[in-house]
């Protein structure tokens, strides 16, 4: 084979290499691998998939997994997480299993989470209040995260 055909070939390869790769935007949530990746706070492998929750910073572009809401509240305050603001946050809906966004998300509290933080998050108010129980926003649910603390 001529050294012209061997160049032609390891460009060949390098671009189905490099075109076979996604392209995937920062700012969604990464892909869990359900029983294997740890929660940040807790350590503990995430398995529940209505109560998987996801951080990614701004900045840096760095995605952070937990295997419950609550985990990502008191991480936040815990590790003084200076970009807490302005962090996309991201929950599983608890109807669906989709992502949404978890300030958005409302929040019924009834059910036994991971933690047992208690909060299971819908993209709407109605679906939430099938659930039973209480219906909180982010802010409300937040706040009763950290006043029960660790």
């Amino acid at each position: 084979m001529s050294r012209f055909s061997l160049l032609l070939l390891a460009a060949l390869a390098a671009v189905l290499f490099l075109g076979g790769c996604e392209k995937r935007d920062w700012r969604e949530p990464a892909k869990v691998h359900w029983d294997r990746d740890m929660c940040e706070r807790c350590k503990m492998a995430i398995s529940e998939r209505k109560y998987a929750a996801e951080v990614v910073d701004p900045t840096t572009h760095k995605h952070y997994k937990f295997d419950d809401i609550g985990c990502a509240v008191l991480w936040f305050e815990e590790d003084g997480v200076p970009w807490k603001e302005k962090a996309i946050i991201w929950v599983k809906d608890g109807a669906t299993g989709r992502w949404i966004d978890a300030r958005k998300a409302w929040y019924s509290t009834v059910k036994i989470t991971p933690m047992g933080y208690g909060f299971t998050a819908y993209a709407d108010k109605e679906a939430a209040q099938k659930d039973g129980g209480e219906v909180i926003d982010f802010s409300e649910m937040a706040r009763r995260v950290l006043k029960r603390g660790r």
